[in-house]
């Protein structure tokens, strides 16, 4: 069992305190709580606007996720890409790929966001790049091999967001039954110290890792 990391009313004031998303993002996400399971994968407003604010301010033209889900993240990262920029998100589930599709066909960004079905790593190895922001969200074991994968790939001013990076707190002190949160600590502790790039684990929600190459 993980730890409350914010306090729940200070998790409440910053969500209050954050501009609402269109009534089609608010809709998507009420659709999904209703009719996805794990709910808590949902990247929400608070984050959904970093990650759409990171997109707008890298003037992104390329931007690549690994796993969609819902499709509400991928949705929002397309709302900030520069003019004629697109956005790829890969997903390993049919199901979800299909939910997500239908969403994104209803969004305005929709045009500009093309689901992938596969294996990540098949398709991030088929992708030439190079991408303005990549956003990890998919299996926590393969995190390590996402990054590594991407990293190449990444443009010169790019950045790479991996999302999940302080696991409820459970990667304070890992235990050898959750290799989720083994795995994690692990690639947190490696990316503080990796001289290819600089590292900034933001306490945002469940955590948020911001990584750029160090120039």
């Amino acid at each position: 069992m993980g730890m409350p990391l914010v306090d729940p009313r200070v998790e409440r004031y910053a969500l209050e305190h954050t501009t609402v998303r269109s009534a089609q993002m608010e809709e998507l996400e009420r659709e999904a709580r209703a009719a996805l399971p794990s709910p808590q994968m949902l990247s929400g407003r608070v984050v959904g606007w970093l990650l759409e604010m990171l997109v707008a301010s890298l003037r992104a033209e390329l931007v690549l996720e690994i796993g969609t889900y819902a499709g509400y993240s991928a949705l929002a990262m397309a709302g900030g890409l520069a003019p004629g920029g697109r956005l790829i998100t890969c997903e390993i589930s049919e199901e979800y790929a299909a939910w997500a599709r239908e969403r994104i066909a209803r969004s305005p960004h929709g045009e500009r966001v093309e689901v992938r079905v596969g294996a990540a790593l098949d398709t991030v190895a088929q992708l030439g790049g190079p991408f303005d922001f990549v956003f990890i969200d998919a299996d926590k074991l393969g995190y390590r091999d996402y990054f590594e994968a991407v990293l190449p790939k990444l443009s010169p001013h790019g950045m790479i967001a991996l999302d999940n990076t302080l696991r409820d707190g459970s990667v304070l002190e890992p235990q050898a039954a959750d290799e989720s949160a083994v795995a994690i600590a692990r690639l947190n502790g490696e990316l503080a110290e990796d001289p290819r790039v600089s590292a900034v684990l933001l306490t945002v929600r469940d955590g948020v890792t911001l990584v750029r190459r160090r120039r």
